[in-house]
């Protein structure tokens, strides 16, 4: 063998010998699982006498999605099957998973997981509503409310053309981006149910979600009944109950 080529598996067995710990060290430590600790919220109403209480499941984070929602699911799958949630798209569109995550609310979907194993995160229902189990809050008011706005196009003319016919309400572009920003609204009531005034006054402050659509179709060109909708909002509480905390913008997670 040449003087070369010695050289030459010299340079390999050194580079190798150099290598090889690195890669078995990566290995090894990839494999140490990290365990994440989840305060859960539990209430069964089927359980009268029994209050609600904090509940926590370990999970590792290793062998688990990145989002809330991830862990959420997995530990209904896994761990336990009572646990109750609402869930849907998991893309943050449906509105679906709004609960309050570690102190804020937002939609566990595209909530990411604090990585920081010894820190507890702690999830909530939306708070100030009722509670139908576990995480799932009751919308009803909140819905009801919506209602009470008459959310759809109202127009004086409607039927006014032949029968059969189909009319279209031609809109201006400038008129139109008037809109954005109002119709991407998911009513998933994060917004609402951190305002300290609709905690007060949720029977009869409609709250920020609905206040915005309102305005949503007051503005809206194609519409006849701006006169109407507003006439329905002149009392001390539908709109007037805003103190402009502010907190809506800072939790929409839109």
């Amino acid at each position: 063998m040449t003087k070369e080529m010695q050289l030459l598996l010299k340079i390999a067995r050194d580079s190798f010998s150099q290598i090889r710990p690195f890669s078995t060290s990566k290995i090894a430590k990839s494999e140490v699982s990290r365990i994440k600790t989840f305060g859960i919220y539990r209430w069964n109403p089927d359980e009268p006498d029994k209050k609600p209480y904090m509940q926590e499941y370990k999970v590792d984070l290793k062998q688990c999605g990145p989002m809330v929602l991830d862990a959420l699911i997995k530990i209904k799958n896994e761990v336990d099957p009572t646990l109750t949630f609402r869930r849907s798209c998991r893309e943050g569109i449906c509105g679906s998973c709004a609960m309050n995550i570690g102190g804020v609310n937002t939609l566990a979907c595209i909530s990411k997981i604090d990585t920081n194993v010894s820190k507890k995160t702690k999830i909530y229902p939306l708070p100030h509503m009722y509670v139908v189990k576990d995480l799932v809050p009751d919308m009803n008011n909140f819905y009801e409310q919506y209602r009470s706005i008459e959310p759809w196009l109202q127009r004086s003319d409607i039927g006014a053309g032949k029968s059969g016919e189909v009319q279209q309400y031609l809109q201006s572009i400038d008129d139109r981006a008037k809109l954005d920003g109002l119709y991407e609204c998911i009513l998933c009531a994060c917004c609402s149910t951190s305002c300290p005034s609709y905690w007060w006054n949720g029977d009869k402050y409609l709250g920020p979600a609905v206040l915005m659509q309102a305005y949503r179709w007051i503005i809206d060109s194609r519409d006849d009944a701006t006169s109407k909708r507003l006439d329905k909002m002149r009392d001390p509480f539908s709109a007037f109950r805003c103190h402009t905390i502010m907190n809506c913008t800072r939790t929409c997670p839109k």
